[in-house]
């Protein structure tokens, strides 16, 4: 994505009740990949944690577990409606998650105040990366982690295949450029533009998990409606319009589905450490 000298803009745009959904369709694909992030930088009761790009809170909730209520945990996001999302989520009984409205490339927050910095599936759709990761450097101690995922190619999963091919049917080159920045984040791309923010030790590797979807039927119109490309075809076409292109996300994985209607499917991500 070409690089903005603004920090207002994103390309995760969700507007109305699509957080909420967010938060319920995207959690069973979400999950494996929040406890590899975090089983990646050997978080410890204490630490001072911020999740970057935060959406609904499915990081800044399993970190807080983790630091436990001597740990600290700020997320931050540019959605506002996101961040409601993740309030109302957080758990009670942890310590308090802090949540903050900003962009990436302009936290409000002090100078070397975090142990760790982590980011679910946002690099690639921050408008300047390297903005954004400068600023990650900043917020960590010196010798401070930092951990990312971002989605694989699409076509590593048949789940997202068959996205993309209803996209292609319903959608229209607009809707095709939203799903595509969610794919744009390649590890070279990523692990130069850390090297060039000042970090070192940087690794990447593909992290598959083989994930059970729930009955299909119902879900891929769910899961389609919380996700950017998938307001954009309501938008266009109504919700006439999103129905059939649920539709053809089922009938393309019919050879993954079971009986019960649920599908087991891989998804890949790149998983980038590194050290401040």
């Amino acid at each position: 994505m070409a690089s903005s000298p603004k920090a207002d803009q994103t390309g995760f745009p969700l507007t109305g009740s699509a957080p909420e959904r967010y938060e319920e369709y995207s959690a069973p694909i979400m999950t494996p990949f929040v406890e590899a992030l975090l089983d990646a930088v050997d978080l410890c009761p204490g630490h001072q944690i911020l999740d970057l790009a935060a959406g609904t809170g499915y990081v800044a909730r399993a970190a807080a577990a983790r630091v436990g209520p001597t740990g600290h945990v700020v997320a931050a996001d540019l959605n506002e409606a996101m961040l409601k999302v993740a309030a109302a989520k957080a758990p009670r009984m942890y310590p308090d998650i802090e949540f903050t409205a900003a962009p990436a490339d302009r936290l409000p927050l002090p100078d070397t105040a975090f142990d760790t910095v982590l980011c679910q599936q946002g690099v690639q759709f921050f408008p300047d990366l390297g903005a954004a990761l400068a600023e990650v450097a900043r917020v960590l101690r010196p010798g401070g982690r930092f951990a990312a995922t971002a989605w694989t190619a699409w076509d590593r999963s048949p789940y997202f295949a068959a996205q993309q091919g209803v996209l292609a049917e319903h959608g229209g080159p607009a809707v095709g450029a939203s799903f595509e920045a969610a794919f744009s984040c390649s590890a070279d791309r990523l692990t130069t533009a850390l090297t060039a923010a000042g970090f070192h030790d940087v690794a990447a590797r593909d992290v598959t998990f083989g994930i059970t979807l729930p009955p299909l039927d119902g879900y891929a119109r769910g899961h389609l409606s919380a996700l950017p490309w998938g307001q954009a075809i309501e938008a266009a076409g109504g919700p006439g319009a999103l129905t059939r292109a649920a539709e053809g996300i089922v009938t393309a994985l019919s050879g993954h589905t079971d009986p019960d209607g649920t599908a087991t499917v891989p998804f890949s991500s790149t998983l980038v450490t590194a050290v401040r």
